[in-house]
């Protein structure tokens, strides 16, 4: 009985630690993952669902791109409004 207990909470704290995993990759900020997007964006063409996932995933980071010469006019413009939209991700209010 006492091992079974100790498998279990092992169980539980790696499975804990994979979940902390995934919240740190997701934050961090890497424009290079809204590739997907980029078709969408520079078009009138629809986003992927890949795009959308992504997009959701850097949300956090958009304020931070927006701020950023290079990226500012992929983020504001009216296309990338639209694929955000699109995609349910808010404008950033930043």
């Amino acid at each position: 009985m006492k091992i079974s207990l100790v498998a279990v909470v092992c169980a539980v704290v790696v499975l804990m630690l994979m979940g902390e995993a995934q919240v740190t990759r997701a934050a961090s900020c890497n424009p290079v993952q809204l590739s997907p997007c980029l078709g969408a964006i520079t078009s009138s063409a629809k986003p992927s669902g890949l795009c959308c996932a992504r997009l959701k995933e850097q949300q956090p980071c958009l304020c931070g791109y927006l701020k950023n010469p290079s990226l500012k006019q992929y983020v504001n413009s009216p296309n990338a409004k639209r694929v955000a939209a699109t995609c349910h991700v808010p404008s950033p209010s930043c």
